[in-house]
């Protein structure tokens, strides 16, 4: 009994953590992977190039190409933990309102520490694109901003497949609200809608999130950096999580008397295999 809640518990946290997170897997982020997380590590495999097509020749047949299939390791480094009191309730006597209500506050404060966390990597790691215009958009500028980040991936060969995306901060969203090109969320598919896009312009599945960077003076000294905003494709964006201790409502045998807690641990691990296939608009005051 005690392992079905266990299970039921960490899918009531996962469902509304997804529900909180902007960087959704599957839309931001691919959680393909093989080997087990709790182990610290897993493989991801990463296919830069489609299958070759080859002229056919009728005596010899076609040479057979090697797959362009790797593997780039992810470490699973980020170990987080719920652990909230619930004073005054043994484990087995907490009403059902109190445990619903812990178990969606705990989904949405992981929802967004791990959004922090992911956006982070997206705008700091090593190799990614950042435009050279270090100036604020405006609304005369802000459509030819994301048409020079368009035009820089397609020519990386980042796929126009409709799974492009753009994070955009609030001060970009409220310059690119005011442009007619933005397809705003009334006109775009449900399925878009209950997956958090916001709209659509020059290609790009355009969610907000005011985890962005804003006026930060550790990455480039001197100066105030700002994110308006970031594109990429989840194909070399990866993201895999898991809970390492299930969630649980346990008893609390220390001072807090006749008292039980929520608490569960999430492993997971963020990174980057193709860092230039990321484009960051940022503004340096």
């Amino acid at each position: 009994m005690a392992h079905i809640l266990q299970e039921r518990y960490a899918s009531m946290v996962d469902e509304k953590l997804r529900a909180t997170l902007v960087t959704k897997d599957n839309l931001i982020f691919n959680s393909r992977f093989e080997g087990n997380p709790k182990a610290g590590k897993v493989k991801v495999p990463v296919r830069d190039t489609e299958v070759e097509v080859k002229k056919y020749d009728k005596q010899n047949g076609a040479s057979l190409s090697n797959s362009s299939t790797s593997y780039f390791d992810l470490n699973i480094d980020i170990d987080e933990a719920v652990n909230e009191l619930i004073d005054g309730y043994d484990a087995e006597a907490v009403p059902d309102g109190i445990t619903a209500e812990r178990l969606d506050s705990a989904g949405y404060s992981l929802g967004l520490s791990m959004d922090t966390k992911s956006i982070r990597a997206l705008e700091e790691t090593a190799g990614i694109t950042v435009s050279a215009t270090k100036t604020a958009v405006t609304e005369t500028t802000a459509y030819k901003a994301v048409l020079a980040a368009k035009r820089t991936q397609s020519r990386m060969g980042v796929p126009n497949d409709g799974k492009r995306w753009l994070i955009a901060s609030p001060e970009f969203m409220e310059v690119l609200m005011t442009d007619d090109r933005f397809i705003k969320q009334g006109d775009l598919s449900q399925e878009l809608v209950q997956n958090g896009v916001v709209g659509r312009i020059a290609g790009y599945n355009v969610f907000e999130s005011n985890n962005t960077m804003f006026e930060d003076t550790k990455l480039v000294v001197g100066k105030k950096t700002t994110t308006e905003f970031i594109c990429g494709h989840p194909n070399w964006c990866h993201r895999v999580q898991e809970w390492s201790v299930p969630v649980e409502i346990k008893n609390l045998t220390n001072n807090y008397i006749g008292s039980s807690a929520v608490q569960g641990r999430k492993v997971y691990g963020i990174g980057i295999s193709k860092p230039q296939t990321v484009y960051v608009k940022r503004v340096e005051a």
